[in-house]
């Protein structure tokens, strides 16, 4: 290996030790540079959360009347309990103070009307609550997406370069906002509730008995401390969590985005061994929290087992000594009892709170980042008019990702208005820089770029970016109309212009052939047209932009002969009067411009016209030219000679054709990406309906945990008890009871009994709570991941068709993955461990209340279902409306998806306003559908509380008449209304599962659509033949073809043709007439309706897929780089496992040696963003990947 590829403290192509890969989560996190952090900072450097308050930093008015509306609800409804513990109080006093058994029927009574009227009280409080916190978090958490786009869009290109990337942006936007909304929603106003429950528990023990209460408050402190350790620890594991599931995140977006490329080169198994390794940090973080959680839980429990052993020896104490009466210090008991249990139950809700809290730092880190060249800003300089005078005056210039490879040293150049310039010169040299810095994508660190004499940087940045225009090597569409493309260059056109413009881009033609004419979709990244109609369309938003400097970068270079000459012919006549400049590499091309201008590794060594610098045989213009006409010679006696298996005919033959790596060349009938309204259902809701997945039965999602069936058992065990634990509450307290009015000798053995009891469950809980939660951690977590991963497996072994629909865009599917299978994740971990426990809380607690009295428990059974009947019409009722919610979402993912990976198009044309807007219009519906949501889960939870405070006045009532028929006694029904408020308490809780359960199922038919769905071209698939020698005989045998998602559009008809073995053919033609569709069709991107293609006379369709495609190198026109190292993405051509002399073989034979053997750490250089290298040398790398292959075709 040359020194020159070698970095000077490393001996192979890996990061050199203690040095982050570039592939790294830090090398690659959005939100860095938050206000008074410079640019150029890395990220993360401050800590990993912000302050709780700070996630409500962008509620308006009507959040803050909704939060202080929920605040109050919360309280009224915290104070219910306290409340409750003071009822309960009277009626130990109604049971046990009554004269006679028939006074105890009028004065339970009196306190059952109590309960009925706290019930509705409650109900009315809890409706307020739940509602008001939901819709404000759905309200902020939407603001928040807009804010984090809006800030992305605002970011220099530097920062894109540096920090972020698509994928990793569309991953924060569906998922770190769901956390955000987590932690400022319902979960707040739950914990308000709860906190005011604790607190109003405790004055109410301390209004009871002061003293008392002051000896159970010893455990506060350690209960507080280990609250606050597990809150960190966990906020370190969900930190963790996150930055896992960025990385994967980006690769999901680069591996979709490329899917041609991945299926080309047989990538799909790399790609899937890529995301299972960036999936097993976020498993291990996973069972970490889990575990943490666990253990703070377990440690807060058994603290609170030990007050209440306190509470029962020193009641007892109090009793003997003090003169209270039993009463009393049950109610004491109960009050602290119900203040420490709400302390406990806000465990959930502190877990959401240090969740978002660690997914906002990066957020707002971003949205509060002032970039150092900002897209919004107002101020600056604006003229009458510009007449277009460049100058580059002594500018010095490095990219900020390779800061010590000067582009420019002291480079200067003047461009009179009114004239074009052609700058050429070799790749790397510097050309495309200074379209990147006429467009001030970047600032010179020295030095001034001038246009009619002032420094660009005193420009207001939207303005003068409005007189520019810009068309680039590689054409970027967004996943709009051809219309609303087109309109990208100009505010508030009009169809007569839009068709103008077309016309004179000479791209009306084949426009008007669409099946809907300029309302066609051009799908993701223009997939659906071909590359010479996606440049010719990209010319036509520069001309409607009329500027008064154009920046052509190679913009005829994806144009057939025909349609160049004619588009030339355009952009010549547009270019009069304005200020051009051209970078070409084909000389042939540039020899009518007033200027040309040699650049020569960031130096200008000659300028003039064609004329005057062919004078001079050895300036460095005739050695260029000279150089291309002897490549052109040498190409051609390669095509001569070429002979099957020799590597170097691909790169002649493959570098002939017109096609794009991912450019299926077919339209959409769809509208996708602009509506005319956010009432998507016009265009698109007949096909999401048809295809709306079916409800998975849970049987079958359980069945993807069937590894784990030891570990859920085990769990399930820790599990029940845990649950079991609470009913037994009834047996202890009933006994309790009973201790305090027993003769004093009694009274303190008995107490003692029952305080080291307590003592001993605690214990348990303390060993079982933990297990539990780790071992469900385990199996949710493995949940997680073989979701994720067999689905990401499915999706990219589909057929290449099936990323034509925009449904299944990078952006979608990442966002699909991404939020479905944590969603998923709610039926196995957390929640099912809540559900185990509760259902073991219910059972025990009949069985103890039908023991103790089997006809009360009856009537109280038979109102528990009411509460059980509630929460089951809630889920149904949400179930319907988080579907449309979920797809609606990732149509907006699928706009912040195309916009950031168009970031240098977005800045050029301004078009941020218009990003936004449609951004804005696609989570309208969502919105809606999160209010709405809000709505019905408030009346659920207020049915919830008012049927179970209903329970519990029909319970007292029932028992008091119980009583007086003499069928039971008073400690029994008392046995028996805490053995079923502790199980309706696990009915109650269970119920509010049900948001997440019905988001659950939702997300598994999602995924399970996928899953099921087969692949109508499967790589994944080893049958089929293969022969040992193949010689490259291809036959099209009268074959007919209409892409799958342009059925009106005949492709071919009747296609006949052979290619001989060894011989090179061109395929020439006007755009979108089927050049490149032949190779999607040998590739088997698709299969032909009519017809055989055959290969050494065998029916490609007979082949082993994979095989066959190994079989071919291909070379499109865009080429698709990975986020990886340039030596990775070179090895990718030969699975890669390419030896350090193969890969240099490949990059001499590529012409790529030359400009890779001086990038900054060469082969480990990354490739954070395909804007760092220029176009060509782009092609040379992808070049590289076919020559690594032995192969026929």
């Amino acid at each position: 290996m040359p020194e020159s590829w070698r970095p000077a403290e490393a001996d192979a192509l890996q990061p050199a030790a203690g040095t982050a890969s570039a592939s790294g989560p830090s090398a690659r996190s959005p939100g860095n540079g938050a206000k008074g952090r410079g640019a150029g900072e890395p990220p993360g450097a401050a800590a990993t959360r912000v302050p709780f308050h700070r996630l409500f930093a962008f509620a308006d008015s009507a959040d803050v009347a909704l939060m202080l509306l929920g605040a109050l609800g919360a309280v009224a409804n915290g104070a219910a309990l306290p409340f409750m513990t003071v009822l309960f109080g009277n009626l130990i006093d109604a049971f046990g103070g009554a004269l006679s058994v028939h006074d105890v029927v009028s004065r339970v009574s009196m306190v059952s009307l109590d309960f009925v009227y706290l019930a509705m009280a409650s109900a009315v409080a809890s409706f307020v609550q739940v509602t008001c916190w939901m819709i404000t978090g759905e309200r902020q958490a939407a603001r928040i997406r807009n804010l984090y786009l809006k800030t992305i869009l605002r970011q220099e290109i530097a920062f894109f370069d540096k920090y972020t990337s698509t994928g990793e942006v569309v991953g924060r936007m569906s998922g770190d906002t769901v956390l955000i909304q987590d932690a400022m929603g319902e979960k707040v106003g739950k914990f308000v509730q709860l906190l005011v429950t604790f607190f109003g528990g405790f004055i109410v023990a301390f209004a009871q008995g002061w003293l008392l209460t002051l000896v159970m408050m010893a455990t506060i402190p350690p209960l507080v401390l280990a609250g606050a350790v597990m809150s960190n620890v966990v906020t370190k594991m969900a930190s963790l969590g996150q930055a896992a599931y960025a990385e994967s995140s980006v690769v999901v977006e680069q591996t979709i985005g490329s899917i041609r490329t991945v299926a080309s080169f047989t990538g799909e198994k790399r790609a899937v061994d890529k995301y299972n390794m960036s999936l097993k940090n976020a498993y291990k973080s996973g069972v970490r929290e889990g575990l943490a959680t666990g253990l703070g839980m377990g440690t807060v429990m058994v603290l609170l087992f030990c007050g209440y052993s306190l509470g029962i020896w020193y009641g007892a104490k109090l009793i003997l000594e003090k003169g209270y009466t039993g009463a009393k210090v049950m109610n004491v008991i109960f009050a602290v009892l119900t203040g420490s249990l709400a302390l406990g139950q806000a465990s959930p809700s502190m877990k959401a709170f240090a969740g978002g809290q660690a997914a906002a730092h990066k957020m707002f880190e971003t949205i509060n980042r002032t970039p150092e060249i900002d897209a919004y800003s107002t101020t600056g300089r604006k003229l009458e008019d510009v007449r277009g005078d460049i100058e580059f005056r002594d500018v010095y210039f490095s990219y900020p990702t390779r800061p010590n490879e000067q582009i420019f040293k002291g480079f200067s150049l003047a461009i009179p208005s009114g004239t074009t310039i052609a700058l050429v010169g070799q790749s790397g040299s510097g050309k495309s820089t200074v379209i990147s810095l006429i467009e001030r994508f970047y600032d010179p660190q020295l030095g001034d770029v001038l246009i009619d004499g002032v420094n660009l940087k005193e420009f207001q940045l939207r303005w003068i970016r409005s007189k520019i225009g810009l068309v680039s090597q590689e054409p970027v569409l967004f996943a709009a109309s051809i219309k609303e493309n087109i309109a990208y260059g100009k505010d508030n056109a009009t169809d007569q212009e839009i068709r103008a413009a077309a016309e004179l881009a000479n791209a009306a033609k084949f426009i008007d052939k669409m099946p809907q004419g300029f309302d066609t979709s051009v799908g993701e990244h223009g997939t659906q047209l071909s590359g010479g109609q996606k440049q010719r369309i990209a010319i036509a938003r520069a001309i409607l932009k009329d500027p008064r400097i154009l920046l052509l970068d190679e913009a005829t270079s994806a144009l057939d002969a025909e349609s160049e000459r004619i588009v030339q012919e355009a952009l010549d006549r547009v270019m009069t009067n304005r200020t051009t400049v051209i970078v070409a590499h084909r000389l042939s091309t540039v020899r009518n411009a007033d200027t040309i201008a040699v650049i020569h590794q960031g130096t200008l060594v000659e300028k003039g016209p064609h004329s005057e610098l062919l004078r001079d045989p050895e300036g460095a213009y005739s050695q260029l030219i000279r150089l291309q006409e002897a490549n052109q010679q040498n190409n051609g006696k390669v095509d001569a000679n070429a002979r099957p298996g020799k590597q170097i005919s691909i790169n002649k033959s493959a570098s002939r054709r017109s096609s794009r790596d991912n450019s299926s060349h077919h339209s959409f009938s769809v509208p996708f990406g602009m509506p005319h309204g956010i009432d998507i259902q016009d265009g698109s809701s007949n096909k999401l309906c048809d295809e709306m997945p079916q409800e998975v039965p849970l049987s079958r999602l359980a069945s993807l945990n069937k590894a784990e069936i030891p570990v859920l058992i085990l769990g399930s065990i820790a599990s029940v008890i845990s649950g079991v634990i609470f009913p037994i509450f009834a047996i202890l307290l009933s006994n309790v009871i009973k201790a305090f009015y027993e003769p004093p000798h009694l009274l303190r053995r008995d107490s003692q009994f029952w305080a080291s009891m307590f003592l001993v469950f605690g214990a348990v809980y303390f060993l079982s709570l933990p297990v539990s939660s780790y071992l469900f951690s385990i199996a949710g977590c493995r949940l997680i991941r073989r979701i994720r991963l067999m689905t990401f497996e499915k999706v990219v072994n589909m057929e290449v068709e099936w990323f034509d629909h925009p449904e299944n865009s990078s952006g979608a599917i990442g966002a699909r993955l991404s939020a479905d299978a944590a969603k998923v994740r709610g039926l196995v971990g957390d929640a099912l461990q809540l559900v185990v426990q509760n259902s073991s809380t219910l059972v025990a607690g009949l069985v103890i209340a039908f023991v103790s009295n089997w006809e009360l428990s009856l009537i109280i059974l038979a109102l528990i279902p009411l509460i059980g009947l509630n929460g089951w019409i809630q889920m149904k009722f949400i179930h319907g409306f988080s579907a449309d919610a979920k797809m609606m979402y990732e149509e907006a993912s699928q706009v912040a998806n195309d916009a950031v990976g168009s970031i240098r198009t977005v800045a050029s044309f301004s078009a941020e306003e218009k990003v936004m807007d449609l951004y804005k219009k696609k989570c309208e519906g969502p919105l809606r559908t999160g209010i709405r949501t809000g709505i019905i889960s408030g009346i659920g939870f207020g049915v919830s509380f008012f049927l179970l405070f209903g329970v519990y006045a029909a319970s007292f009532y029932a028992g008091a008449r119980l009583v007086e028929d003499r069928k039971t006694t008073f400690p029994k029904v008392f046995r028996v209304f805490l053995a079923l408020a502790m199980a309706a308490i696990g009915v109650s809780q269970s119920s509010t599962l049900t948001s997440d359960s019905s988001k659950a199922k939702s997300a598994a038919s999602s995924i399970f659509a996928i899953v099921d769905r087969k692949s109508r071209i499967d790589p994944s698939e080893d049958a089929g033949v293969t022969v040992e020698a193949l010689q490259g005989n291809i036959v099209f045998q009268h074959v007919s073809f209409k892409y799958p998602t342009r059925p009106d559009v005949q492709i071919f008809r009747d296609l006949c043709l052979t290619i001989h073995a060894g011989k090179t053919v061109a395929l020439v033609g006007e755009s979108g007439s089927g050049k490149s569709t032949a190779i999607s069709l040998l590739q088997r991107f698709y299969d032909p309706d009519v017809g055989h293609i055959l290969l050494d006379g065998v029916d490609i369709q007979k082949f082993q897929l994979r095989w066959l495609r190994q079989q071919m190198g291909l070379v499109s026109q865009e080429p698709a780089l990975f986020n990886d190292t340039i030596r990775a993405n070179i090895a990718y051509g030969k699975d890669g496992q390419a030896t350090e002399s193969e890969i240099i073989s490949a990059a001499e034979l590529a012409n790529a040696h030359k400009f890779i053997s001086s990038a900054l750490q060469v082969s480990f250089f990354h490739l954070m963003s395909r804007n760092i290298i220029c176009g060509f040398s782009m092609q040379s790398i992808k070049h590289q990947k076919p020559l690594l292959r032995e192969v026929s075709t």
